[in-house]
């Protein structure tokens, strides 16, 4: 039997709007339609297992929390204690709870089933992928599928998430053994096949070097854990029990030299934690006030030790950290990759720890890929992503960081205008926003365009 007869019949375009990507970003996106009694939306996803959850949820391990406390992760900005309330009904923890994140992706999938459900068909998902979006004679687009569907819509709303990062230099996967290599830090099988004689080297020492060095962990490994990055940075942990910082209404005066000189002034008082949380509510209005070569050195020099103190641990995840560094089965380096060959089963991994001249050589029996998400449009093998490029209906963002928006949320083309019919929200937008990653972020993007796609921008919540 042809599975695309099961698929709900889609008619053409008559205020409809198509979501392609069905992670976070698009699923709260099409439910904030719902909510608004917008245009009927169809939810394009191509894994039914990442519907609602995207990446970051349907690949969490148990052990995986979220770096949030409860109280401020509802997926509804116009309903903060909404998450609370789930949890609590669940018997799953409070407020001050830092859930595992599959726990948070049972809520966004339910959040998500509710809305299917109560919306008398105006919302549907279709499992697939699109490949192109083409604009029609006269108003709207064209979907095309890479089984050959095609959908017809008003407006197309990109919630790609994030784009899989890219191969760490020094590194030619292909040169290696089998198993050595792994591109995907969540991998299921991750530690099989490893020993307790045996070293992981992750690359990268962020959140998804954490999330790595747990899962083999949780998997059994009994070896050496090497993290390794340029500058061997790696998060911070929360407090438990740290009051809530208001933060700060008006952006701090002065350039990039004067903020450093702010936070640090405000780290001296109150603690980093704070200097850093307080600028929550104004990083948006900064990071847009900045000029592309501000932004630039932001990125150079900055971004690595930002990172590490504005998206922290849990605080058992923390103790769990210090627990493996303690006994030394991990590590943290500051390094670069010179080389890597095979060695027998494993590989001979060549690397220069930062400042020093003579490399060193690990022995490794498998490289894990943690250097995090990429928004490089221009090195993407995206099909959809390189259709887009190529018709010159998106361009990248002055630093490369994803798609070029403008503060509508549409699409920038190439010859610099904007495009009414598609639009893009999510962490792809980054290069505008910078602060896009987090769920605080996203909910108030995709509540925003939600109202202005439902022409309900009298609606009050978050944001306004």
């Amino acid at each position: 039997m042809d599975d695309r007869a099961t698929m709900p019949r889609i008619a053409g375009p008559e205020d409809h709007v198509v979501v392609v990507g069905g992670g976070f970003s698009g699923a709260l996106f099409a439910v904030n339609l719902m909510r608004h009694e917008g245009p009927r939306v169809t939810l394009i996803e191509r894994r039914d297992r990442q519907l609602a959850r995207g990446v970051a949820y349907s690949a969490a391990h148990p052990d995986h929390l979220l770096n949030v406390r409860a109280g401020n992760m509802s997926a509804l900005p116009d309903d903060p204690d909404h998450f609370v309330r789930w949890l609590e009904a669940h018997g799953k923890g409070d407020r001050k709870t830092f859930v595992p994140r599959t726990t948070y992706g049972a809520y966004l999938r339910e959040l998500l089933d509710a809305a299917i459900a109560e919306s008398d068909g105006r919302l549907v998902h279709v499992e697939g992928e699109v490949c192109a979006i083409d604009p029609v004679e006269g108003d709207g687009v064209a979907l095309t599928m890479a089984d050959g569907r095609k959908i017809a819509a008003d407006t197309a709303v990109l919630a790609l998430g994030n784009l899989p990062p890219h191969t760490p230099p020094g590194l030619k996967p292909d040169a290696l053994p089998a198993g050595v290599y792994y591109a995907d830090p969540w991998a299921a099988n991750l530690a099989e096949g490893l020993g307790a004689d045996d070293t992981v080297v992750l690359v990268g020492t962020g959140l998804t070097a954490i999330d790595a060095a747990l899962l083999l962990d949780a998997q059994g490994f009994a070896g050496n854990i090497l993290a390794m990055s340029r500058r061997g940075l790696s998060p911070r942990r929360h407090v438990d029990g740290a009051p809530a910082h208001r933060g700060v209404s008006d952006k701090p005066q002065g350039g990039l030299t004067d903020l450093v000189r702010h936070v640090r002034a405000r780290a001296a008082e109150e603690g980093w934690r704070c200097a850093v949380d307080e600028l929550r509510p104004v990083t948006q209005m900064l990071w847009s006030a900045a000029s592309k070569e501000v932004r630039g050195r932001f990125l150079r020099h900055l971004r690595p030790y930002w990172d590490v103190h504005r998206h922290r641990l849990a605080p058992a995840v923390a103790d769990r950290v210090e627990a493996l560094v303690a006994t030394g089965r991990l590590s943290f380096a500051a390094g670069k990759i010179v080389s890597a060959d095979a060695d027998g089963t494993q590989a001979k991994l060549t690397w220069r720890p930062r400042a020093e001249t003579d490399p060193v050589v690990t022995r490794a029996a498998r490289i894990v890929n943690c250097t995090g998400p990429q928004g490089d449009l221009l090195r993407s093998e995206e099909p959809l992503v390189k259709h887009l490029l190529a018709a010159g209906a998106i361009r990248p963002d002055p630093l490369r960081l994803g798609v070029d928006v403008d503060a509508q949320s549409r699409t920038i083309r190439a010859d610099g205008t904007p495009d009414d019919r598609i639009h893009c929200i999510g962490p792809m937008t980054r290069g505008g926003l910078w602060e896009v990653v987090a769920v605080p972020d996203i909910r108030v993007q995709s509540w925003d365009l939600a109202r202005r796609l439902s022409n309900a921008q009298w609606v009050g919540g978050e944001g306004l």
